[in-house]
């Protein structure tokens, strides 16, 4: 057994009742006191995660139940909790939302696995006693969770707050440890299903201040440490750093570009670790601002919203002619989703089309609703540079779009889908030369090959880029 730092998991009914409002003002608050706080979101997620890196000074990282092992989820909570203060991690959904009838995959499985207590955070909107009653159904729901406390939200004023309290305490026997007033002007506003990046915000500093004074006026932090140091031992898992300490002789020998920008952020800090750990230096990339790709070996191009900045993509054609250029000059280049996008041939929102790269023959159409929600399991059925045949893997897509095929549209496909919508047809992944592009995103803990994969294809690619240099130098 191995011995952690107090932790907890916040967790609510349902998504959007403020476990990530209080999240932040929590991280933040701690943050401010001098606590080393390690901060985590449940589920596959890179919006709330970003806004937590920023509030809690620390970086968040994600632990799935789906895309990773229990073995690989102990192993990222050791590595990166084992010398903070507090661990802090926000569930996804409701409590007992998860996969299936047994609710895999769900918050309360991961707080078991983690040894952690729960804490509720629940909408009180137009509800009194009977939030005693839901408090209770979720602790004889499961015998084997620990419902430490719960923190009400969207209070709407003192006898409300009472009458609250009061049934909570005497039904169910633990504390309410915080109760947050209704806030008229919400600081962090949502869409598609979620907040609204702090990439596309204006005053962010002001909207984390905003969670934490709240928090800090609202929320009894004696007794959140009470229930974070009940936190009981988790068992041994594999430590990462030991896979990285490793690799620490490893020549760094060729440049991947990493485009990140408003357009383009959808990272797991995992995923650029791998790269890293696998022997590749990272370049960072601007594609609204930089002129053309610098000097690079390969390039990732992460997720996001290109949609919300489709006119500047556009405006920028010398760089979208430079990505274009070194595609068709073989260039190794792993795109997910929002990168996927933007290598096509356009991007149309409503009545107007934005150019992008146009290096796959493709077009893309935002539409009002999901066209692709949730995980993926993917096979690898066709050739391409980055994974073997036969090959199966997890992911997940979360995407607006769709794509619109041309009469030429002639793109291999590199994945059959198992679980997913794909681009079409049950099928993911274009392949061009030594491009693949997919709307799943793969989350590099869960599926190590990929960075070492991605990795030795661009070692190989520029040997032979050489060795062609070479003969014709001979020449």
């Amino acid at each position: 057994m191995v011995k952690m730092p107090p932790r907890i998991v916040l967790t609510g009914l349902r998504g959007g009742s403020g476990k990530t409002f209080v999240t932040v003002g929590l991280t933040s608050l701690l943050h401010e006191r001098g606590y080393s706080v390690s901060p985590f979101k449940k589920g596959p997620d890179f919006i709330d995660p970003a806004w937590i890196t920023l509030s809690s000074g620390t970086q968040c990282y994600n632990l799935d139940m789906f895309l990773m092992t229990r073995d690989q989820i102990i192993g990222s909570f050791i590595t990166h909790a084992s010398s903070a203060d507090i661990a802090v991690i926000e569930g996804n959904r409701g409590l007992y939302d998860g996969l299936d009838i047994e609710g895999s995959c769900s918050s309360v499985e991961l707080a078991k696995t983690l040894g952690a207590p729960v804490i509720l955070v629940i909408d009180v909107t137009m509800s009194t006693r009977t939030v005693a009653a839901i408090v209770k159904g979720c602790q004889v729901f499961d015998e084997g969770v620990r419902i430490g406390g719960v923190i009400i939200n969207r209070v709407a004023g003192p006898r409300q707050r009472g009458l609250i309290i009061n049934s909570i305490e005497r039904y169910c026997d633990i504390p309410v440890i915080g109760y947050i007033p209704r806030v008229k002007d919400n600081p962090f506003p949502e869409r598609h299903m979620g907040l609204v990046p702090f990439q596309e915000r204006e005053n962010v500093d002001r909207a984390i201040d905003c969670a934490r004074a709240l928090v800090s006026e609202s929320i009894d932090l004696d007794k959140l440490w009470e229930i974070a140091r009940t936190s009981g031992e988790i068992g041994e898992g594999p430590h990462l750093n030991d896979e990285e300490q490793s690799s620490a002789g490893i020549e760094r020998n060729v440049r991947i570009g990493v485009i990140r920008d408003q357009s383009f952020w959808f990272y797991y800090p995992e995923n650029l670790d791998g790269l890293i750990a696998a022997g590749a230096e990272l370049v960072e990339i601007n594609s609204i601002t930089d002129t053309e790709l610098p000097d690079i070996d390969g390039l990732y191009i992460g997720g996001g919203f290109p949609e919300t900045q489709a006119d500047v993509l556009a405006a920028n054609v010398r760089f979208r002619d430079s990505v274009r250029r070194r595609i068709d000059e073989g260039l190794p280049v792993y795109a997910e989703c929002g990168g996927l996008l933007y290598l096509g041939t356009g991007i149309i929102i409503g009545n107007s089309e934005y150019p992008m790269v146009g290096a796959l023959p493709v077009r893309f159409v935002m539409e009002k609703k999901p066209q692709g929600h949730g995980y993926t399991v993917l096979e690898t059925s066709r050739s391409n540079p980055f994974f073997t045949m036969g090959q199966i893997f997890r992911g997940h897509e979360f995407h607006y779009s769709r794509v619109l095929m041309n009469e030429d549209s002639q793109v291999d496909m590199a994945f059959t889908v198992h679980r997913g919508k794909g681009i079409y047809d049950k099928k993911d992944g274009f392949v061009k030369n030594n491009l693949l592009a997919t709307y799943s995103h793969v989350h590099a803990t869960g599926e190590p090959r990929w960075a070492e994969c991605f990795v030795r294809r661009v070692q190989e690619v520029k040997k032979l880029h050489k060795k062609k240099a070479h003969t014709r130098g001979a020449l």
